[in-house]
């Protein structure tokens, strides 16, 4: 006999509660580091700390969400499964309950990225010179991916573009009349 769910909260939403809570937590407790450190003040970003911020927060969120090196990472949480359209794989997140959601966390580059995100920052606030430089490193390899990326997509529509001629040619070839007839 099949259990019919009760309303109210599952496993995973309870999980999904905890690591929102976690995230808070986490916040204040760098708040309050900061603030023993005497490095509490109004903080602000400049433009090119945010560009960066960005472009590494994007690096290690699809690092952590998809890359191999972070696979072991991934690994309870999560599986690699081939794509349903057969071009790749996909993570997907395993289990149920805590390991599920864990696994949806860490298979999710925007899911992921939020707390890169707040990591960095906190670090702009803790420790600034340090994550200012592992910042940088991952920003410039994120950039570099978007430019790779952008690149192999112009190598393929140049690819279809020149395929999709091919074919057209050998079309009007085959229906010319020929000089001789």
């Amino acid at each position: 006999m099949a259990e019919t769910p009760q309303p109210g909260l599952n496993r995973s939403s309870m999980t999904k509660l905890v690591l929102m809570g976690v995230f808070f937590v986490l916040y204040f407790m760098a708040i309050i580091l900061a603030w023993l450190l005497g490095r509490l003040q109004p903080f602000a970003l400049s433009w090119l700390d945010a560009v960066l911020l960005a472009f590494a927060t994007m690096r290690m969120g699809r690092m952590m969400a998809f890359d191999k090196i972070a696979e072991p990472l991934r690994a309870p949480f999560t599986k690699t499964v081939p794509d349903r359209n057969g071009a790749g794989s996909i993570v997907v997140p395993r289990g149920e309950g805590v390991r599920r959601s864990l696994g949806e966390l860490l298979s999710c580059p925007i899911c992921i990225g939020t707390w890169i995100a707040a990591l960095f920052v906190y670090g702009y606030l803790v420790i600034p010179a340090p994550t200012r430089v592992f910042v940088a490193v991952l920003a410039v390899i994120g950039l570099a991916e978007l430019l790779h990326s952008a690149t192999e997509a112009l190598c393929w529509t140049g690819i279809h573009a020149r395929a999709q001629a091919g074919v057209l040619m050998q079309k009007n070839l085959q229906e010319k009349p020929s000089e001789e007839d």
